[in-house]
């Protein structure tokens, strides 16, 4: 459901019915080498005043379709301040009054300045999920990317967003580190979660739909892209070193060539068998082809 975007607009797959809000246009940080998501001249960061977003769920309102789920674009909303995210809420709730969830992107950074009685607060107000894009918890590769992040800073923001009540959905990008740095993207990715114990994680395989030029020059001409075979072996070592007590793990995003779906580590055997048994017989295993593959 679109109002008056500025495209291109990006949202998890698990919000395909959700009331698509945008409470902010592009990524107030925007210099990962690795995404294109918000690079349009188009998607220079800027807030929504409050105004023209009350107007935008009146309109809403008006066209008596029921929603049940919000969810606050563009690429991290949780960037604006606690008083600003505060008045947002306070106009779903006066405009949507049973809405069941809001959610949004957040990149770790966005939390550093809210206390956690902020973000509880925000949270009984209803913002009860957030989409951190940790990529990886790897120190090197998150520099190599620019990503602006740490494993602490990571680490730090996700139990802070654990201690406030609000459900973490942490994305990891299969293939970031390349060929040189596959293994300890993987492991130190797997530390970062076993540490944090995120309700949700979800794995994507790292794109380039224009180019790798980004990138490569991020890690000074030395990144190598990952084959389907290595994006797998590179599963199977992050699978094999998770540790987790009760995580919703899915690998289905339209980026991912083998879907993975379960519970970790309930399931953690079951799913190791199946990548183990695509990187030994990929002639009989179910990927999806390369024109089903997207952002």
């Amino acid at each position: 459901m679109l109002f008056n975007y500025i495209e291109p607009v990006f949202r998890p797959p698990s919000e395909a019915e959700s009331l698509i809000l945008q409470v902010t246009n592009g990524c107030s940080w925007n210099r990962c080498t690795f995404c294109e998501m918000y690079t349009e001249p188009q998607k220079r960061f800027k807030p929504n005043p409050i105004e023209v977003i009350r107007e935008e769920l009146a309109q809403f309102v008006a066209m008596n379709i029921p929603v049940r789920r919000v969810f606050l674009a563009d690429g991290d909303a949780m960037t604006l301040s606690y008083r600003r995210l505060h008045q947002i809420m306070q106009a779903i709730n006066e405009y949507l009054p049973d809405i069941q969830r809001v959610s949004a992107y957040c990149l770790p950074r966005n939390i550093k300045n809210k206390s956690v009685d902020e973000l509880q607060a925000l949270r009984q107000m209803g913002l009860e999920l957030v989409y951190v894009g940790c990529e990886t918890g790897d120190d090197l590769v998150l520099e190599r990317v620019e990503k602006g992040e740490t494993w602490q800073t990571s680490l730090d923001a996700l139990l802070k967003l654990q201690q406030a009540g609000i459900r973490r959905s942490v994305m990891i990008l299969n293939g970031l580190g390349g060929i040189r740095y596959s293994e300890q993207h993987a492991l130190n990715s797997a530390s970062l979660m076993n540490e944090s114990q995120p309700e949700y994680l979800a794995t994507l395989v790292v794109s380039f739909p224009k180019g790798q030029q980004r990138l490569v020059q991020g890690y000074a001409g030395e990144f190598e892209a990952l084959n389907l075979r290595q994006l797998l072996e590179e599963m199977e070592i992050l699978l094999s070193a998770l540790e987790l007590e009760k995580t919703i793990f899915r690998s289905d995003h339209a980026s991912n060539y083998l879907i993975l779906k379960g519970v970790l580590n309930k399931d953690r055997e079951r799913l190791l068998n199946q990548v183990r048994s695509a990187i030994a017989h990929p002639e009989s295993s179910k990927f999806r082809k390369e024109w089903q593959r997207g952002l």
